[in-house]
């Protein structure tokens, strides 16, 4: 999935907007811990939950100077364009849950 220099190519849900390229490792983590804090039942969870939820599952070296909210939003986004997750229809503010 990543190509030589260790970069993954992320892809955005909405039609026309492109996904950026984030470094392999990077991803893969953040991918885990979202993924171990999304509920698949229920609400879900609070979009500005995400990011103090999904940190004591990440490598602190691997992510000792980067900005975790920004990892937060640009994977988000990539699983709910391959269908992992979804955004939960009408919630205010902002909630996700993973697809079954």
């Amino acid at each position: 999935m990543g190509d030589a220099a260790g970069k993954f190519q992320t892809i955005h849900p909405e039609a026309g907007k492109q996904g950026t390229k984030i470094d392999v490792a990077k991803y893969e983590a953040m991918k885990a811990a979202l993924l171990a804090v999304v509920p698949a039942t229920g609400d879900g969870v609070r979009f500005m939950d995400l990011g103090e939820a999904v940190e004591p599952h990440l490598p602190a070296e691997l992510f000792a100077n980067a900005s975790i909210s920004w990892y937060v939003v640009t994977v988000k986004l990539d699983l709910e364009a391959r269908g992992l997750i979804e955004r939960v229809p009408g919630a205010r503010p902002q909630r996700v849950r993973r697809v079954t």
